[in-house]
């Protein structure tokens, strides 16, 4: 059921505040959505028409008023291989197939799982990020006329220096009209935009994807569509919370992640790439004064209107503008305090970073990076929650029986350990182990439990254990062998096993 009074408030609370910000953000969409498009080897417009039909539907969809989505750097990194391999076509398709994920995805409320993603691994995710942004720049920097790199140069110091003299305007896109100007008064023959690509000069239509439905295609795009919606996923669960926090108001992330899905469906059947939310771009909109969804809006619409109106002029912006832009970029998505930390930090939290950072970069492909970190992160939680393991052990009975007491978490990090802390060539003939402040987790954790009665009853002591909870209690009944009938002969078989 729609609430009436959250719908105005998301579309007509704010709207001054998010119809100037909605401007803002579009004109800084348009050299970073040219930028991706280049590094992920299609036409700029591919870009655009993404940047604008993505924003324009997440608007509606989306789980997180104020959050700009377009095509994004991550994305794009991700099709370079499929685009050169196979064309854009097959792209168009990937699109679609990532969009019908992200969906399933929301629909089993599969961002809930972002919380096992630890922060070491985030800022790695972010850390690759950046490196790998700047890497795409290269190509431009490399066999290019002199003139490029003073220029490059110079729309560094424009965008750093500007936001001194006044913030009213994107820094960025002074750095580009500045440029622009300099080239067509002076005649500097430089690779422009339009040496890139077509511009859009229409509307965008709505069109299917031009590739033979058959198997083989499907296992072209598969794989490309799944690490582009985790990839896609991730870094929308991650700027919706950081605009969570901006704005200290919460965000629905399945609708966030179904909304998202919807969108790239949109944008692949209108020419588009896949596209996800944009840290920077949300960041701008929130300290511009955008609050709701209207903002999101204007930026999608704007962005459409000004790129097919004023094509000729963008096809005449410098290459050296734009690489600029995505180093101010990289440096910007860079956590610089992450190198200063590395001292601070305990060293399997930056080991999980730096691990996160070397796979995505060798492998350029971001899932893989978080997938890397996200393992690194379990291994060494469950190592250091397995070493958190006390036995505890008094005479009884003027040394003919023995007391254990067992305080910590029995599983597979911790099997093996308890049953080393245990005796067993100890002459008694009664013990007792009480397990009232541990906790048994697993198969493992039984079998290890299994072990030591039997060993200590192949030794002629009667074993009692008592202190069981409910929840261990169950699992050792449903799977230890060591109270069942046959006990010896079912430990041997599994010895064997």
């Amino acid at each position: 059921m729609i609430d009436a009074p959250q719908l105005r408030q998301d579309w007509l609370g704010n709207v001054r505040g998010d119809v100037l910000s909605g401007l803002v953000v579009a004109l800084a969409l348009i050299p970073e959505a040219i930028a991706f498009s280049i590094i992920a080897g299609v036409d700029p417009k591919v870009g655009l028409y993404a940047s604008f039909c993505i924003a324009v539907v997440i608007a509606f969809t989306g789980g997180r008023p104020a959050m700009i989505s377009a095509a994004t750097g991550a994305m794009a990194l991700v099709m370079v291989d499929l685009v050169a391999d196979h064309g854009l076509q097959y792209l168009l398709v990937a699109t679609l197939f990532t969009g019908v994920l992200q969906i399933i995805a929301g629909l089993l409320k599969l961002p809930a799982l972002m919380r096992f993603v630890s922060r070491s691994v985030i800022t790695g995710f972010v850390n690759a990020l950046a490196i790998l942004i700047f890497m795409a720049q290269l190509p431009q920097l490399i066999g290019v006329p002199w003139m490029v790199y003073p220029m490059v140069a110079g729309g560094l110091a424009i965008i750093y220096l500007f936001p001194r003299i006044t913030r009213a305007v994107p820094s960025p896109l002074v750095a580009i009209v500045v440029l622009t100007v300099l080239a067509l008064t002076t005649g500097i023959r430089v690779p422009t935009v339009g040496d890139m690509g077509e511009l859009p000069d229409a509307l965008p239509m709505l069109l299917l994807p031009q590739v033979p439905l058959t198997l083989e295609t499907l296992l072209i795009v598969l794989p490309v569509s799944g690490t582009l919606a985790v990839v896609g996923l991730l870094e929308s669960m991650l700027t919706a919370q950081i605009v969570d926090d901006l704005t200290d108001t919460p965000s629905d992330k399945n609708r966030e992640a179904r909304g998202q899905g919807i969108a790239n469906i949109a944008s692949g059947l209108l020419g588009g790439m896949a596209g996800c939310a944009m840290i920077g771009q949300s960041v701008i909109n929130v300290k511009s004064g955008g609050r709701g969804r209207l903002s999101t809006l204007v930026a999608g619409v704007f962005l459409l209107v000004l790129v097919v109106f004023a094509g000729p002029w963008v096809a005449r912006i410098p290459m050296a503008a734009l690489v600029a832009v995505m180093i101010m970029v990289s440096i910007g998505t860079f956590s610089w305090s992450s190198i200063r930390d590395l001292r601070k930090h305990p060293p399997t939290s930056s080991i999980v970073m730096i691990g996160t950072v070397v796979v995505t970069v060798l492998t350029h492909d971001l899932a893989k990076g978080v997938l890397t970190g996200v393992l690194l992160s379990a291994l060494f939680f469950a190592r250091k929650v397995g070493q958190v393991l006390h036995v505890a052990s008094v005479s009884a009975d003027a040394g003919r029986a023995r007391h254990y007491t067992v305080t910590g978490q029995v599983f597979f990090a911790s099997g093996q350990d308890f049953i080393n802390r245990f005796d067993f060539r100890e002459a008694v003939d009664r013990v007792l182990i009480d397990v009232s402040g541990a906790h048994f987790w697993d198969l493992t954790a039984v079998g290890a439990l299994d072990k030591v009665v039997m060993k200590f009853r192949r030794e002629g002591a009667q074993v009692e254990i008592v202190g069981l909870n409910e929840a261990s209690a169950t699992l050792v009944s449903r799977l230890g062998v060591h109270d069942k009938p046959g006990a010896e002969r079912l430990m041997g078989d599994a010895g064997n096993h």
